[in-house]
């Protein structure tokens, strides 16, 4: 009881979080993982639980939604299916010691960058990235949310921001329609690959969509700096979590 509670819980707060700037597999790794699941299926597992989620947050910022810069709608869907099946497909060589390693190097990476975001986009002021840049930045951030999607609304963001965009709502809009297509592809990869389970994805679906929608609708109400402020937090905080399991 108390770990299906702990497993719902998280991937309901994880499905608001990521509607609003990412950041939600913060919450369901660790989850899975004390719940005794092994690294690699836990976080194919949380990955399959937030999909719906993801998909409900894109809804939720419908009317906000527009691509970056430099990129269309097409070629997103495109790059995005691309580097999902790539990262998916490197997790599954991954073997759980090597990922428990790499895990909070990666959570640490992503905080930080989003964390340099906007000084980021003022060091970079001045020029219009490239379709070639743009591109290459999508397929990479899009190959490391099929091999980890923690922290991967929070690289979205920074890229977006990167390229030229400036509202967050449409920034976050984008992010889970990006994130729902490499996370839906990554998905058949890791059912294919069975290391996925399915009673706990399945439960954590329901809760992570109804967090999606609903945080979706209340962050576009909320201070932007406040969004920014609780998501370095959050990242930070389980950063720190990982480093310490170690």
């Amino acid at each position: 009881m108390f770990d299906t509670a702990l497993l719902l819980t998280a991937a309901f707060v994880a499905g608001a979080l990521n509607s609003v700037a990412g950041g939600g597999s913060f919450l369901t790794l660790p989850a899975l993982v004390f719940t005794g699941v092994p690294p690699v299926v836990a976080n194919a597992t949380g990955t399959v639980a937030l999909l719906p989620g993801y998909a409900a947050g894109a809804w939720g910022f419908r009317e906000d939604t527009e691509p970056p810069p430099g990129l269309s709608m097409k070629l997103l869907v495109v790059l995005s299916l691309i580097g999902g099946a790539a990262g998916a497909g490197l997790l599954l060589v991954t073997s759980n010691d090597l990922f428990s390693i790499i895990v909070p190097w990666l959570l640490l990476a992503a905080t930080l960058l989003f964390a340099l975001g906007p000084k980021l986009r003022e060091w970079t002021a001045g020029g219009k990235p490239s379709t070639a840049k743009a591109t290459a930045g999508v397929l990479i951030v899009a190959a490391y949310g099929g091999y980890f999607n923690g922290g991967l609304g929070i690289l979205l963001l920074a890229l977006f921001g990167l390229l030229g965009q400036t509202n967050l709502n449409a920034m976050n809009g984008l992010k889970n329609w990006v994130s729902a297509l490499l996370t839906a592809i990554a998905v058949a990869i890791y059912a294919a690959g069975g290391v996925v389970l399915w009673p706990q994805a399945l439960m954590m679906m329901v809760a992570a969509t109804l967090g999606g929608y609903g945080g979706a609708r209340v962050a576009r109400r909320i201070p932007a700096p406040w969004l920014r402020g609780g998501i370095v937090l959050t990242g930070l905080v389980m950063t720190a979590i990982f480093f310490y399991r170690q």
